[in-house]
């Protein structure tokens, strides 16, 4: 379901042979927990507008405090966490903060470098490779 990059070729996909891909489906490494114990863990992300980027620095909590901007940002690019379909700035607010950690690096892999792939060393053996940060499960497509 996820690939490699944020175009994709495409037949009959216009002049160039490629289709923009504009969503992304992740899987939170622990999930955020809703108000009544629900554990939610896939969800999709789509690319950030010039507008979800402008939108939020006008907000008074983000003049307060910066680092806000990366709730708010996520909050408008998450169109799906596992049964909720309003992520609004309170549920990114409550998530653990490796979940955030991982949101944000997704958000700037697919909108700054066009990539949902990280490449990875393994601890034991020091073997480099890739894997893919969005998808079906973490590490797979």
């Amino acid at each position: 379901m996820a690939g490699s990059a944020s175009l994709a070729p495409a037949i009959g996909a216009g002049e160039a042979g490629y289709e923009l891909r504009t969503e992304f489906p992740f899987i939170l490494p622990r999930g955020y927990v809703d108000t009544s114990g629900v554990v939610h863990r896939d969800g999709v992300m789509r690319l950030a507008t010039a507008k979800d980027e402008i939108v939020p620095q006008r907000d008074p909590r983000v003049r307060e405090n910066e680092s806000y901007l990366t709730v708010l940002l996520l909050s408008r690019v998450i169109t799906r966490l596992g049964r909720l379909s309003d992520v609004h700035p309170g549920v990114i607010e409550n998530m653990f903060a490796s979940d955030l950690a991982f949101l944000q690096d997704l958000y700037k892999r697919i909108n700054q470098e066009g990539t949902t792939q990280a490449g990875v060393t393994c601890p034991a053996c020091n073997h480099e490779f890739t894997v893919e940060m969005a998808g079906d499960r973490l590490g797979g497509s």
